[in-house]
């Protein structure tokens, strides 16, 4: 059977949403490792990882259940929800590809100032205290505090957060065009017949 045939559609449509259920059992786990091992002490951060992947995982979870079943809603449901996850990840993708190295250094100190045990996280694993300058009020959470010779965090932060954000919005990229591939799909499997069903009672 050639692969526009129904039987190829929903086999295609199968292993996109097991992909989409690999990432999203993946997010969580790293999620839950880092809070685990004590890599990451921010509530906040393991939170939003872990939604992400938990609405990842539903969503995988309607298409395969759409998918196996043929369920015209249920599909219907997960293109519109996929195509508006394209849009924002692929707008999401372009803007990380796109900062410059002042508007990349704003967005760090936004970042900074908006957290705290994120900022002590960055500190510990950076081994620096501070944004701009050497944090000297005693919350540092860094080792080279107990020697009086730290080095503020930006420059290390701003050495990385090109190359950071070139690989997130890389992935981010290519997964936005595995939806929209996801979305053809589902369209064109709505619209095949089952062969396996009653030819009276399809719609």
């Amino acid at each position: 059977m050639v692969c526009g045939g129904f039987s190829c559609s929903r086999n295609c449509l199968c292993a996109l949403n097991l992909l989409y259920t690999l990432v999203s059992l993946l997010l969580i786990g790293i999620a839950a490792w880092g809070i685990g091992f004590g890599l990451i002490s921010s509530f906040r951060v393991v939170g939003v990882a872990i939604a992400v992947g938990i609405f990842l995982f539903l969503i995988a979870l309607v298409g395969l259940i759409g998918a196996v079943k043929h369920h015209q809603v249920l599909l219907f449901f997960y293109m519109i929800i996929l195509l508006v996850v394209f849009i924002i990840q692929f707008s999401v993708s372009c803007a990380c590809l796109t900062l410059n190295k002042d508007q990349q250094s704003q967005l760090l100190e936004v970042g900074w100032n908006n957290t705290n045990s994120a900022k002590q996280d960055i500190e510990r694993n950076l081994n620096c205290c501070g944004f701009r300058n050497d944090n000297k009020d005693g919350t540092c959470s860094a080792t080279c505090i107990q020697t009086s010779h730290c080095s503020p965090c930006a420059p290390i932060l701003e050495e990385y957060s090109g190359m950071v954000l070139r690989f997130v919005g890389g992935i981010g990229l290519f997964f936005s065009f595995t939806e929209i591939l996801g979305v053809w799909l589902t369209y064109r499997y709505r619209n095949q017949k089952d062969p396996r069903a009653n030819p009276s009672a399809f719609l």
